[in-house]
């Protein structure tokens, strides 16, 4: 079992995907997925795994006349929330469910043992576990493109997209992208290098196509702010109205695979401010059908589990949408050390959320849906969290192919896809870029701003820290 493991391990060191064997459950780090797009620079570790990660101090480390506040701060605090835990056990035994409240728990009891499942393997992979508590380590012959000493990534200094979409003067805001570094890349493959050749052009910003067509990272720039552009990419930012603009005049160059993660209506976002959020209506209008290749298309859409919004999901907008559920991914979130983020049960507030997934246009017979449903099954993707509504990269995972040089590397959703190769890929209501997939929605750069990355500072160093 040893050698299974160690291989395991030098799997997700390669790919960033560990697979548990014999199960459809698996262990990703979305920092080695996401740097696969990228050249010359690193998406950083600490800035994406900036929560649940615990300090690395312990109380012996403290000054002594700081010991024994500490613990009795430890000790009050683990009185407190024993006492809170046991009022709300009271609460709850006194809180009847509504039909509602009834129909999700019932949903969350018959996926329950999946997701235990996959938590106590991962519990057994104790040297997975010792990877995972480190995956937050900077890499060796990298830093961070924002000073450490400042405190990190300020997010009231990052610029707010969509605010600035609002103005009249949006039309009139251009973008500048850098073909300097491309120009030297090729250059040096060549055999000489022009340090003085400069190559910059201005792009609109707001409702444009806006391409990285290199095999390179690129730098862009707008205002005082840096964005790092992933090779093969293009991004369109606007408003939900000019989404049709993307609908391809001949099908053949629609996408195969869509990937959409909507600003659902939600208190949380709601009371963190953390972007606008949208009437679930505003979503039937979205031209999923439109934008599908006439192969068909993979359809894979993000949801919480609000009932209310499962069934509007099943009733309303998949239908809309001309799609046909096959599967569910749960991404379940664990922390540095495996612990669920949260209790499993705690009712308002699950430890996981769902990528639901489906087919549009082809297949078009029920035999041909049948069959693909059958070898689409559920999964459990378990990852520790990034910022706050950031989501895995389950949708980047299929860059892995195309770059593999073994035969068995993992893909968990490409090979579903059906249509042409390299698969045409887009995520609406995007908030970050992939390789080789169109990014729309109001703020496409929003984690690709300069400062969530990492620069090399020495000319000779390993992409990552060794396992």
């Amino acid at each position: 079992m040893a050698g299974t493991e160690k291989k395991l391990l030098t799997e997700l060191h390669e790919s960033g995907i560990y697979d548990f064997p014999n199960s459809l459950t698996f262990f990703i780090d979305p920092v080695r997925i996401l740097n696969r797009n990228y050249t010359q620079f690193r998406v950083s570790p600490s800035s994406y795994y900036s929560r649940f990660f615990t300090s690395n101090f312990t109380i012996d480390e403290l000054p002594e006349h700081k010991q024994e506040n500490e613990e009795s701060f430890r000790v009050s605090a683990s009185l407190g929330k024993r006492k809170r835990n046991q009022k709300k056990k009271k609460n709850q035994q006194c809180y009847s469910l509504n039909e509602k409240e009834l129909l999700a728990d019932q949903r969350h009891q018959e996926i329950r043992p999946l997701l235990v499942k996959a938590h106590e393997e991962l519990l057994r992979a104790k040297e997975l576990l010792d990877v995972i508590c480190e995956l937050n380590c900077e890499i060796d012959g990298w830093e961070r493109c924002v000073d450490l000493n400042s405190g990190g990534i300020n997010e009231e200094d990052e610029i707010s997209f969509i605010e600035l979409g609002k103005v009249w003067q949006a039309p009139l805001y251009e973008i500048a992208l850098d073909y300097t570094q491309a120009s030297k890349q090729v250059q040096v493959n060549g055999g000489s290098l022009d340090t003085q050749h400069i190559d910059q052009r201005l792009l609109p910003l707001f409702n444009n196509l806006v391409s990285n067509e290199t095999n390179y990272d690129m730098v862009a720039e707008f205002q005082t702010s840096q964005y790092i552009l992933p090779k093969d990419s293009c991004f369109y930012m606007s408003e939900l109205e000019q989404i049709h603009t993307l609908v391809p005049a001949n099908l053949e160059c629609g996408f195969n695979f869509i990937m959409v993660d909507p600003p659902w209506e939600n208190r949380s976002a709601y009371q963190k401010s953390k972007y606008p959020t949208l009437p679930n209506r505003h979503f039937l209008s979205l031209p999923i059908k439109q934008l599908t290749h006439t192969s068909g298309a993979l359809v894979a859409l993000w949801v919480t589990n609000r009932e209310k919004l499962r069934k509007f999901v099943e009733n309303e907008l998949f239908p809309a949408w001309g799609v046909r559920y096959a599967a569910t991914l749960y991404w379940l979130k664990v922390k540095a050390d495996g612990s669920l983020i949260c209790d499993l049960d705690l009712f308002h507030h699950r430890p996981y959320e769902c990528l639901l997934l489906g087919y549009t246009g082809k297949p078009v017979t029920d035999s041909e849906l049948t069959a693909t449903a059958k070898s689409l099954k559920d999964q459990v993707v378990m990852t520790i969290p990034g910022d706050y509504s950031r989501k895995p990269p389950v949708g980047g995972i299929s860059i892995l192919l195309f770059a593999a040089s073994t035969e068995n590397l993992l893909d968990l959703l490409l090979e579903y896809v059906p249509g042409p190769r390299p698969a045409r890929c887009i995520e609406l209501f995007a908030r970050e870029m992939m390789a080789g997939w169109t990014s729309w929605g109001n703020e496409p750069l929003h984690f690709q701003d300069r400062r969530y990355f990492s620069r090399k500072i020495t000319e000779n160093c390993t992409n990552y820290r060794e396992l």
